[in-house]
């Protein structure tokens, strides 16, 4: 018999190697290109799906409640927090108690037997027996729960709670920096619309001043170096509407970018009033407290020093006697046996001796873990307040800027008015009031983008800070009803943490 079950052993090994090998993976192979094209199809209709269309100019509130609704990086965030949660549940059920049930059957090519032999004399005494069939059926339900597995398990629990804030404390810094990048790109975007329309019509008197110029120069009517002059002049306006130009066009497809809308969407930005920006005069040291308190970064390192800490935990929960207590039902279809159905229980503990010599290694090990810890979250907070007395001293440079920009423009507009008013009586002083309109224009422009850098440092000290916008939930909100609770929270947190500042500068 022994004999006669090596050819069937020899079959069943040649089998299993010709599938393995048949099964095995061949050269690798690319995407094809219809592949490829389904999937950019697939995810250009995913990246702009379920979104409200647009159907009236946009508010800077709305404009952020867009961004924070559809941004694709908060909504993965968003995503990661919920898998976090999900990832705690599963881990719960690890303290459970294991219930396996099992059914099978067993099969020999002979039967199992035995016989007696003496232990003085070597005789047997018996003739050879068996208590086994040759083929019978096995089932069995264990319920096994083990004190060590139930501390690991609670110890990894804790762990996954801890890092479902890290991911809420993520979130909320990817809140904050699309809210400034928000407010970045708005206001010059703003600018651009109310701009782009005066700058090409600007632009085409400047090629008729720069071609009068010219004919002025070749004609002898101006002096040949005043001529030049005017030329270059015009030249140099040109450059720099050219570059001021291009800045806001794209601070207006930035913008777009950031509230998720398709690059050939069209929108129109509302004509509001500009935001009154408040006065620098601040409780400094309320905002560094807040920012110490509240800061993302801060909390999440806070965190992770708890996640750390359970590394050790569980490492040492490892370590404890291991007390599993099993309780089974049995059967076995074995018609040689006497009880085909039977339970069980059994009470068992064990230890490790040699655990007791990883003791003093994680001890240490701990220590170093906290006091790295405290070390990383201290140059953290030494870093935030930095953070938040640079963006209190760029407001204030921000708002000395507007303040210049806006008496720069005063002083051009009234230079081009008496520009205006002379622009008949000479070819000199219709130039000069092409130069004065440029100048007037650039003007206008660097107003706008002194007040858009207010706002954006305006937005560096809010995120600085650590400030929350968003409401608990906003998926079941429309985006006006969102963009009405950002305002609100927005004008509360400044009545609050800035109530020197309340009186506001236009």
């Amino acid at each position: 018999m022994r004999k006669s079950s090596q050819p069937l052993a020899i079959a069943l090994a040649a089998t299993l190697l010709t599938t393995a090998c048949s099964t095995a993976p061949s050269v690798p192979q690319p995407y094809s290109k219809e592949e490829v094209r389904q999937r950019v199809e697939e995810d250009r209709r995913g990246m702009y799906s379920d979104q409200e269309p647009v159907t009236r100019p946009i508010t800077f509130y709305e404009a952020a409640a867009r961004a924070l609704k559809y941004n694709l990086d908060y909504r993965l965030k968003l995503m990661e927090s919920t898998l976090s949660r999900q990832l705690v549940d599963v881990t719960k059920h690890d303290m459970l108690p294991k219930l396996v049930a099992s059914a099978g059957y067993t099969h020999r090519s002979n039967d199992s037997g035995g016989v007696s032999v003496g232990i003085q004399d070597g005789q047997i005494s018996l003739r050879p027996s068996t208590s086994e069939q040759r083929y019978h059926r096995l089932a069995d339900l264990d319920l096994t729960w083990s004190t060590l597995d139930f501390l690991v398990a609670y110890e990894r629990t804790q762990q996954k709670a801890d890092q479902v804030l890290m991911a809420e404390e993520r979130r909320r810094k990817v809140v904050q920096n699309v809210l400034q990048d928000v407010r970045n790109a708005y206001w010059r975007a703003l600018g651009a619309q109310r701009l782009i329309g005066q700058v090409d019509a600007l632009l085409n008197k400047v090629r008729q001043g720069l071609k009068a110029a010219q004919e002025a120069d070749e004609k002898g009517l101006l002096p040949r170096q005043q001529a030049l002059a005017y030329q270059r002049a015009l030249l140099d306006a040109v450059s720099l509407l050219s570059a001021r130009r291009q800045d806001l066009e794209l601070a207006r497809a930035e913008l777009a970018a950031l509230m998720s809308l398709p690059p050939d969407q069209p929108f129109t930005l509302a004509d509001e009033a500009e935001q009154r920006m408040p006065n620098d005069r601040f409780d400094v040291a309320g905002l560094e407290q807040m920012a110490l308190e509240s800061r993302p970064e801060i909390m999440e390192e806070w965190y992770r020093k708890r996640v750390t800490d359970n590394d050790i935990k569980i490492a040492k929960a490892e370590l404890w006697p291991s007390l599993s207590v099993d309780l089974g039902g049995h059967y076995d279809s074995n018609a040689y046996l006497y009880n085909n159905a039977w339970s069980a229980i059994g009470l068992r503990l064990s230890y490790n001796i040699f655990n007791l010599l990883k003791i003093p290694v994680l001890n240490e090990a701990q220590d170093s873990q906290n006091k790295v810890g405290d070390l990383r979250r201290m140059s953290l907070s030494m870093a935030v307040l930095t953070q938040v007395r640079v963006a209190l001293q760029r407001y204030h440079l921000a708002l000395e800027q507007l303040d210049f920009a806006e008496e720069s423009l005063q002083v051009d507009n009234r230079l081009r008015r008496f520009a205006e008013a002379s622009a008949q009586v000479s070819a000199d002083s219709r130039l000069e009031f092409i130069r004065a309109d440029a100048r007037m224009l650039l003007a206008q422009y660097q107003r706008y983008a002194a007040y858009s850098e207010a706002q954006a440092a305006w937005g560096r000290l809010y995120n600085s800070v650590g400030l929350d916008v968003m409401p608990d939930a906003i998926a079941s909100h429309d985006v006006p009803t969102l963009a009405s609770e950002i305002e609100q929270t927005m004008q509360g947190w400044q009545q609050k943490l800035y109530p020197s500042a309340v009186d506001s500068k236009s």
